[in-house]
């Protein structure tokens, strides 16, 4: 009775519930109480102040923007450390991604190497490099579309649109999907046969960052280049490409690569508008034992 009636004096009787409330009161889940000798600081209504959580320190948030804005300048071609873009050595991808080790860049393939029909080099340019600037993706899905196909652009005849898919093997042909994606296409066959291969898919090899701010994500997961669309975003194209030549250095490049060991095979993406017989040919080639290719998977058989 003695100590409850100090704690009366003290208090006010009003106080005393909040108080024996507050001492009952558990602590934070992932907080230890005060150690022994602390005591643990009030509010003026007598309640326990809130803890605390730590904050990121504003030199760490400016090196992160500091990154993220090199990357961008890296992007554009710009210098940031008095070296030219083009000259730095390329930063190692993260051993996560599901991708063979770093190639080595290769020689750009030969003319003659495109002049062929595109039933033939659609399979053949798997495994293949494609560079632009310090941005290398290895292709892993292809579509092949040639002349008298219900499904291909050249059954137009020649366009402003189309031209480019009647010009020489070995260049470049690409158009604007739906008002949003650029579609990445390699020129097949002779001059004025109108037959092309469609990049579908690709794993990237270097300049991962760049792919990343080019994409608007920042993933090393297969949504990040499994799509047409997709490819032609990351490497920066624009229609302004079509009919630039993909075998002479600089630029846009095919390189030469290695050849995948087993591929697959199946009907095309999205041309449901073509005659029966050019929906159902399988005429999609993919890498495979690679996460790298776009759906629809269950499609695509071994070959």
């Amino acid at each position: 009775m003695r100590s409850l009636r100090c704690i009366w004096t003290v208090h006010p009787p009003h106080r005393l519930p909040h108080r024996l409330h507050a001492a009952q009161r558990k602590p934070p889940r992932g907080h230890s109480p005060p150690a022994a000798g602390r005591t643990t600081p009030m509010t003026t209504s007598g309640a326990a102040t809130p803890p605390r959580f730590k904050r990121s320190s504003p030199r760490k948030k400016q090196q992160s923007r500091s990154r993220r804005l090199a990357v961008d300048l890296a992007a554009e071609g710009a210098d940031t450390t008095g070296v030219p873009v083009a000259a730095r050595p390329l930063r190692p991808l993260p051993s996560s991604l599901a991708v063979p080790a770093q190639i080595p860049v290769a020689r750009p393939l030969p003319r003659e190497f495109f002049e062929v029909d595109a039933l033939d080099l659609a399979p053949r340019l798997l495994g293949k490099l494609l560079r632009r600037d310090q941005v290398v993706l290895r292709i892993t899905e292809v579509e092949a579309y040639r002349p008298n196909d219900s499904a291909c652009h050249g059954r137009f005849g020649i366009t402003a649109r189309t031209a480019p898919v009647f010009g020489p093997g070995g260049h470049a042909y690409v158009y604007l999907c739906y008002g949003l994606h650029m579609m990445l296409n390699v020129v097949a066959d002779k001059e004025g046969i109108g037959a092309a291969v469609l990049i579908r898919s690709c794993a990237p090899v270097s300049g991962l960052e760049i792919i990343q701010q080019r994409r608007g994500q920042q993933t090393e997961k297969p949504i990040l280049l499994t799509g047409p669309g997709k490819v032609g975003q990351a490497l920066g194209l624009s229609t302004d490409w079509s009919n630039h030549p993909l075998y002479i250095p600089g630029g846009l490049e095919v390189l030469d690569g290695p050849e995948p060991k087993n591929i697959l095979v199946g009907p095309r993406v999205g041309i449901d508008y073509a005659s029966p017989e050019h929906v159902v040919a399988p005429w999609r080639f993919a890498f495979a034992g690679t996460p790298w290719i776009s759906a629809p998977k269950n499609t695509l058989k071994p070959q």
